[in-house]
């Protein structure tokens, strides 16, 4: 029944990212504001029902969060949003912590380079009121996205889209050259990023369960 339910919430959160994403390139508007307050949520209770940690709920309800901020234009949500995001990503952080211990020198200076890189390419084009609160959210979006490597490649290739997504957000804001049809781009590696976390995370706890469940079966058949 569990496992019923968990695929039929998988099932409804990919529909729901064609839906957003599908119309965002045909410039349908009423169909991404019905889709995208779905996606989070979608995949927070699939993560509930999968036995996701708590830490890993609250930092998609935080996304969630940031999402419903920045469907407005206005400044203060966009600042609402980002800390709704930045919350998100320290209940990441925490997470990888302890799930977690793999470290890879060379990866910790290929983030740090690109965050650096980033802050000071974006810095003169943000509007002032925004520098600050846009470097010290790149640094735990990048600190979030090297965490994310520990848990393996499906985890560290979210954290680097989630990373990408932000970036296509940040150059918009700096009134850098866009792609076509940026916002297609930004919630497609938004909504991928997301899930490819979750799965990064669920995955090990899987792992770390089933010898636990053959164990606990071997001892019930035991005489």
């Amino acid at each position: 029944m569990t496992r019923r339910l968990a695929r039929t919430l998988l099932v409804a959160f990919a529909l729901a990212t064609a839906v957003d994403v599908l119309s965002l390139a045909a410039g349908y508007d009423a169909g991404h504001l019905i889709a995208k307050p779905l996606l989070m949520p979608l995949l927070a209770v699939y993560a509930g029902v999968r036995g996701g940690p708590r830490l890993l709920v609250a930092a998609l309800l935080l996304g969630w969060c940031g999402d419903l901020a920045l469907m407005s234009d206005a400044d203060l949500a966009f600042l609402v949003g980002m800390a709704s995001f930045a919350a998100g990503h320290v209940c990441y952080l925490v997470l990888f912590r302890r799930t977690a211990r793999v470290r890879s020198a060379w990866l910790l200076g290929a983030y740090v380079t690109a965050l650096v890189a980033l802050v000071l390419l974006l810095w003169p084009d943000l509007p002032a009121g925004l520098r600050v609160p846009v470097a010290g959210y790149s640094l735990l979006l990048t600190a979030m996205a090297y965490g994310a490597t520990r848990l393996g490649p499906v985890a560290g290739l979210g954290g680097a889209l989630f990373m990408l997504s932000d970036t296509l957000i940040a150059t918009g804001v700096a009134d850098w050259p866009q792609l076509p049809n940026a916002d297609f781009w930004i919630m497609l590696t938004y909504a991928a990023a997301q899930f490819l976390l979750v799965r990064g995370v669920l995955s090990p706890l899987g792992a770390r369960r089933a010898p636990r469940a053959a164990y606990g079966e071997m001892r019930s058949t035991t005489p």
